[in-house]
């Protein structure tokens, strides 16, 4: 194999646009470079083909280069791509936004999931005129910008200033989110947060976080970035019927092409506006690409596929076979409290653990690592569209054999079964 880990290096500080497609969060065995995706594969530039559940970081969910998704993109490349003046499928994807998702009356759109969160805060602050801001600290990103990122580990680079007015509530925790609310009274712009990451909400805590903004003046952010385009068409807000104030959507919208959304209710959005005269203005969202023509046609298309094939319904459906069929195996070895597949069936996960119950980063590396071995990339669970029967088969043949050599190395030691160093998280304060 060509070491194209040192070249990307020497080119990319960290070795890729995005942490999560790092070195350090692979086993060794992993492929360095990947040249190409088709449905539910990936191929290095050598010919090696993996079944693939990283699927983009979740960003695409029909498979890749869907044709028909592939050819609107096209269309809109071959109409200039970029214009001088809104394009007619910006405006199209607009108003498709605004059509689908209950709570968006307007909506701003952007290449990235971490402008928009950001941008939410900023309306949010002009909005209310307070400076505060509450974040789940149960959800693990939110964005690359100080206000969070400076609330992590990793506080190189980030004055205090930046991120001490990030405050943080526990999600299932209404108690936790009541005691910010005493503790800054009438201070908190806004608070952001996922509807849902491992598990549903309990006791119906998102409506009672709703309900503790409105009395406190605050406005209710649900971030969709990952929950959207999975858990239902018209995203985790509708699932779980809950109406926000703002909310954010990115991955899975465009089927891998590089669209997030801020949306949400008109006076507040309008904010960001320029018709009223004499109104303070707030510089929200302006980007030479953010409403780039290509990923815009890709969006239009991804929407109209999902209508017409069911794509939610598949998710769960696959989802929910493939946690029963990883724990069945895992039961039939003995190790079902050491390795568990779980959370929502539409975006599960896996939780590897020792004998003593603790979460383990090598046992989960050795677990990708075997699976790997068997042609499988799983750093963690995307399902798509293009994931079927075949491939639910394949996967838990391989999910077996790498079960297999899990359980001995519960027994005789990780480090005798482990090629290369563990995963490390990604939010840690050295390399």
């Amino acid at each position: 194999m060509k070491n194209y880990s040192q070249r990307l290096h020497a080119a990319i500080p960290g070795g890729a646009h995005t942490y999560s497609r790092g070195d350090d969060q692979y086993p060794a065995n992993a492929p360095q470079i990947l040249e190409r995706g088709e449905g539910a594969y990936v191929y290095t530039p050598e010919g090696e083909k993996f079944l693939d559940y990283g699927m983009a970081l979740r960003a695409v969910t029909l498979g890749y280069a869907e044709p028909t998704v592939a050819a609107a993109a096209i269309k809109q490349i071959h109409f200039g791509n970029n214009l001088t003046r809104p394009s007619l499928i910006e405006l199209q994807a607009a108003e498709l936004m605004c059509e689908l998702i209950p709570s968006v009356e307007m909506v701003k759109f952007a290449k990235n999931g971490s402008v928009v969160t950001t941008a939410a805060l900023k309306l949010a602050r002009g909005y209310t005129g307070r400076k505060y801001i509450a974040r789940c600290a149960d959800h693990p990103f939110f964005s690359y910008d100080d206000w969070f990122i400076g609330d992590t580990p990793l506080t190189l680079g980030i004055p205090e200033e930046h991120h001490a007015l990030t405050l943080n509530f526990r999600y299932n925790d209404i108690a936790s989110v009541e005691t910010l609310f005493k503790q800054y009274p009438g201070e908190i712009a806004g608070l952001i947060m996922e509807p849902a990451t491992g598990g549903h909400p309990q006791d119906d805590f998102l409506h009672k976080v709703q309900a503790l903004c409105k009395e406190n003046g605050t406005v209710f952010i649900l971030d969709e970035m990952i929950t959207g385009f999975r858990w239902n068409l018209q995203g985790a807000q509708k699932y779980y019927d809950i109406v926000p104030d703002l909310c954010t959507f990115g991955k899975g919208m465009a089927n891998g092409f590089s669209v997030a959304a801020l949306g949400g209710k008109r006076e507040i959005m309008n904010v960001g506006g320029i018709l009223e005269e004499g109104k303070e203005r707030l510089f929200l969202i302006s980007t030479t690409h953010g409403a780039e023509m290509c990923g815009l046609g890709a969006f239009v298309e991804t929407v109209k596929f999902y209508k017409e094939h069911n794509v939610v319904e598949h998710l769960w459906s696959y989802g929910q076979q493939l946690i029963d069929g990883m724990n069945a195996i895992a039961k039939e070895l003995g190790i079902e409290k050491e390795f568990e597949a779980c959370g929502v069936p539409c975006s599960p996960g896996y939780a590897t653990r020792d004998r003593a119950g603790n979460v383990s980063m090598p046992l989960r590396t050795l677990f990708s690592q075997e699976m790997i071995k068997q042609g499988i990339l799983m750093p963690w669970i995307a399902i798509s569209y293009a994931h079927g029967a075949k491939e639910l088969k394949i996967t838990l043949e391989a999910t077996r054999k790498a079960l297999t050599i899990y359980k001995k190395a519960l027994d005789e030691g990780v480090d005798n079964y482990l090629v290369g160093p563990a995963i490390k998280p990604v939010f840690r304060k050295f390399n």
